[in-house]
């Protein structure tokens, strides 16, 4: 079941115009929320910072707004059977929002970590700091990477730095402080939240570029979503070889405190 342009829809398909910009060209903009609590106003849900990524989406294409009322509406219906909610606008306003369970194997994940592979600059985001539906570039990256048996991809920029993975944010833990990189990123709603979280405990943010030489100094490093929380990451596997890191290491727990 899924929710569309404010009807209820039981059926596995979705029926669209050929000739619709969603279609023919990933113009839509999306947000991934969890919801906690069965709530969208719970704090950790954040049903307001994903409304305004979708405005602010929305307002720089100069897109129409959807029927907000309609669209929470439309969550709440979903909601009661799934946990995760993709709430995506097309650009002339429609709602569409689909759910889906949490993995089966995420409680091991947390405690154990992940394997990440790099991916290769070209396969970078398009329009990064917006989530459109022309995802194709993280799909093929996060493809790539299971072919080696890695979970997730790590997306590089041109000049070799580490971005982000092609699902979250990347955190790394050297010389006393929190890194994340910023430039060339989907700032994400979890990554926003854990900063001002770590703020607040008094603890240093760098947010800097992950060259090859700083990624080698990290002690642990993590990725993070509003739909994982955060995940370690114990192996990055790259093409001159492999880097690994400490998935159990004492300092995630600060993280694991806001959520």
């Amino acid at each position: 079941m899924f929710w569309y342009n404010g009807k209820l829809i039981e059926s596995q398909t979705l029926e669209l115009a050929i000739d619709d910009p969603g279609l023919v060209y990933g113009a839509t903009v999306f947000t991934t929320l969890r919801v906690y609590h069965n709530s969208l106003d719970s704090s950790l849900t954040n049903w307001l910072s994903h409304c305004d990524r979708l405005q602010f989406s929305l307002q720089t294409f100069g897109w129409q707004q959807p029927d907000w009322k309609r669209l929470r509406q439309g969550a709440q219906v979903i909601m009661a059977h799934f946990p995760i909610l993709r709430i995506t606008v097309f650009p002339d306003g429609r709602e569409w929002i689909t759910g889906r369970l949490l993995m089966s194997n995420l409680t091991y994940q947390q405690k154990n970590g992940i394997i990440c592979a790099l991916s290769i600059p070209e396969l970078d985001r398009s329009l990064p700091i917006h989530k459109t539906g022309n995802y194709l570039s993280a799909w093929l990256a996060k493809n790539s990477a299971q072919k080696l048996n890695a979970e997730e991809a790590i997306l590089v920029s041109q000049g070799g730095n580490w971005l982000e993975t092609s699902t979250g944010n990347l955190w790394g833990w050297f010389d006393g402080s929190w890194w994340t990189p910023k430039e060339g990123i989907l700032p994400g709603i979890m990554r926003e939240q854990l900063i001002n979280y770590l703020h607040t405990q008094q603890q240093v943010v760098r947010e800097e570029p992950w060259t090859p030489e700083l990624v080698k100094k990290f002690e642990a490093i993590a990725y993070s979503n509003c739909v994982v929380e955060i995940i370690p990451i114990h192996t990055v596997i790259q093409p001159t070889g492999k880097l690994e890191y400490d998935p159990r290491h004492g300092i995630f727990q600060q993280l694991r405190e806001f959520v």
